[in-house]
């Protein structure tokens, strides 16, 4: 029997009473917050269903309309932010001249494609599930895969359409008849049986080596089967997804939003199904499992798409815009809220996914870009120890402004703050130490020698005593309460290294939000979105779900202690700049994945600290560690980053299209 007498029992029980009281607190907290929902619910629902409410909808409309046009403006900041806003939007317009017919190869170039031989000529089976399809569409559809330049391909049509659309079998038959390779295979169904059952009915007609999935209203570009036949010869691809493009007016160069997707990227695609068009796989992908699963109808897609590229061994994007989505009435291109029971699919299909990857307890919630954009909040596992570093030299305020939004904002309560103290001289930052010094979850490390970055944090990285490590400059501020849960949910996953944060200048436009190879003028490395303010839903969305990216910034940044002393740490020969990009290409060279996630957010006032690097020192120091920075990743920077299209230019930071 337990003595509860002793010494260490009585430590052992005033610890459990102390952690029982802080959840009872906790417990408490969240009870108020949601009778303040409830109640707030209940007003809410009662002002909605005030018939004076109802009657004057027409005109908050009108005026939402004029405020969102007032918020735009404001949002671009200033002058120079509304010509910025207006130069992209013509850069677009721009760069969709040569995305649509003009992109199709000439005939000598066709020609070429079609006499092309590889090692491979793998036949292609295009599966099209048909219902009560319109003439043209239907016409476009069948004349844009007969127009392929790779010609091992069969078309394979199963038809649901009811009584009243006799003439679609009848318009497939005239295309059957010219065919004189007999590749177009055609099925009539005694029934609908909804998207999932008409397509699993195409696949039975399929007799080749490859499937594609492709829409009976939608056009594909004449190259995408003979750029897909390349990958699978070239790089053994046996999952194959392109860009894309929605049209209106059945003109394929009246486009409404193009789509230049990442390289596969498991975050993103748990988050949103950004691979979607055109879908083309191995067969053998499918053995023992289903193509599409009836249950997941409206989103079987992205459930398909999920199970497929867990099982494939090469999964290859091809960046180049070869399938147009048509938007029409009733068109999920056109609005998801056609298709409202597509959001429920979609959850469940990204829940089912992360339920056999070996996730529990976690929630799947739209997000405010889109219904089917999703945040995923992992369960976090235990309570470990974070420490969190903080360089500093002087800046007293700049420091106590970062502590003090730790330790009052912050709802994650296991952690510790190490802070790295490097040649302060004013005696304000000496007091302020001595006040820290009181709080036995802070201590003051000294870094003797001239500042370098990285020797700075890795001193720190030694005195910790966490199992993960927080690198946080000093002119940073909590926004958001959970901040560290929101990164340590990433941080824990086995597949993950380093995690990073949403940060923003005092104006709320933002610092960071994803390192990007390669980006700004020395063609290092630079910060995509930067400068757009915070309401920003980002490139389709991109500003408001988790994702994987080559590099985040040091300025925060979650990782494991064991990962950090496994990689080396910080590069000392980074003194100052490229550190951070350099320690997370060496974790993804390690085969980790990087994360930024927009849903930990903080204030970074940049370089406050230490100044900009504008002078002529500084800039020659810039210099030197880019110079080495590029040979040393210049196999990386050749490839490009695999999460940013190389469509989009280099020069700049807000996704716009090369000219």
């Amino acid at each position: 029997m337990a003595d509860f007498n002793n010494d260490d029992s009585i430590d052992y029980r005033q610890a459990y009473e102390k952690e029982h009281l802080r959840n009872a607190d906790l417990a408490g907290r969240v009870a108020d917050l949601e009778a303040k929902c409830d109640d707030l619910d209940f007003k809410l629902n009662r002002i909605k269903n005030n018939p004076l409410w109802k009657m004057s909808a027409p005109l908050r409309r009108g005026m939402h309309f004029i405020l969102r046009q007032r918020t735009r403006l404001k949002n671009c900041g200033n002058l120079r932010g509304v010509i910025a806003k207006l130069k992209y939007k013509r850069i677009e317009r721009k760069a969709m001249e040569r995305y649509g017919t003009a992109s199709f190869p000439a005939p000598e170039e066709a020609q070429a494609q079609r006499n092309a031989r590889f090692p491979r000529m793998v036949k292609i089976s295009i599966l099209v599930p048909l219902y009560n399809t319109p003439e043209e569409f239907l016409r476009e559809m069948i004349e844009s895969v007969t127009a392929q330049t790779y010609e091992n391909w069969e078309l394979c049509l199963a038809d649901g359409s009811d009584g009243e659309h006799e003439n679609v079998g009848r318009i497939v038959k005239e295309y059957q008849d010219r065919d004189q390779k007999g590749r177009i295979v055609y099925k009539k169904l005694d029934k609908n049986e909804g998207i999932s059952g008409n397509t699993n009915q195409c696949l039975t007609l399929a007799t080749g080596e490859y499937i594609g999935l492709f829409d009976h209203d939608d056009i594909l570009h004449p190259s995408v089967l003979y750029e897909y036949v390349k990958v699978i010869n070239e790089q053994g691809a046996d999952y194959i997804y392109c860009d894309e493009t929605t049209f209106k007016s059945g003109d394929i160069n009246k486009m409404l939003t193009m789509h230049f997707k990442p390289d596969y990227a498991i975050d993103n695609l748990r988050a949103n199904n950004y691979i979607c068009h055109f879908s083309v796989f191995a067969r053998e992908l499918l053995d023992g499992t289903e193509l599409f699963r009836s249950r997941f109808d409206g989103s079987q897609d992205h459930d398909m798409i999920l199970r497929l590229t867990d099982r494939a061994r090469c999964v290859v994007h091809v960046p180049k815009l070869l399938y147009y989505w048509r938007s029409h009435p009733g068109s999920v291109a056109a609005d998801i809220g056609a298709k409202p029971y597509a959001i429920e699919a979609a959850k469940g299909a990204v829940a089912d996914h992360l339920r056999r990857h070996g996730f529990e307890h976690f929630q799947i919630t739209s997000t405010r870009a889109f219904e089917t954009i999703f945040k995923i909040r992992y369960q976090i596992i235990g309570s470990p120890l974070i420490s969190i570093i903080i360089a500093n030299k002087d800046h007293a305020e700049d420091l106590k402004r970062c502590v003090s939004s730790i330790l009052e904002k912050s709802t994650y309560e296991n952690f510790e703050i190490i802070i790295v103290e490097n040649g302060s001289t004013k005696q304000s930052i000496f007091d302020y130490y001595q006040e820290l010094k009181e709080n036995p979850r802070i201590q003051i490390v000294t870094f003797e020698g001239a500042f370098n970055y990285s020797a700075v944090n890795n001193l720190g990285a030694r005195h910790a005593k966490g199992e993960y490590l927080l690198l946080l400059n000093n002119d940073t501020q909590v926004i958001t309460v959970n901040w560290m849960e929101e990164l340590l949910m990433y941080a824990q996953r086995p597949d993950v290294g380093a995690v990073g944060a949403k940060l923003y200048y005092a104006d709320k436009t933002i610092q960071h939000a994803g390192v990007v190879l390669g980006l700004g003028a020395h063609r290092t490395a630079g910060h995509s979105h930067y400068g757009q303010h915070r309401d920003n839903l980002g490139y389709m969305g991109r500003l408001c779900y988790a994702q994987d990216v080559s590099a985040v910034t040091g300025a925060c940044l979650l990782v494991k202690k064991a990962l950090f002393d496994q990689a080396g740490g910080l590069d000392e020969s980074f003194a100052i700049s490229l550190n951070d990009v350099d320690f997370c290409l060496k974790l993804r060279q390690m085969g980790y994945l990087n994360v930024f996630t927009p849903f930990a957010e903080l204030y970074h006032l940049e370089s406050v600290s230490r100044g900009l690097d504008d002078n002529g020192e500084k800039a020659q120091r810039y210099n030197r560690e880019s110079e080495q920075f590029r040979n040393k990743w210049k196999e990386a920077l050749d490839k490009g980053d695999p999460y940013y299209n190389p469509n989009f230019s280099l020069d700049r930071s807000d996704f716009a299209l090369k000219i």
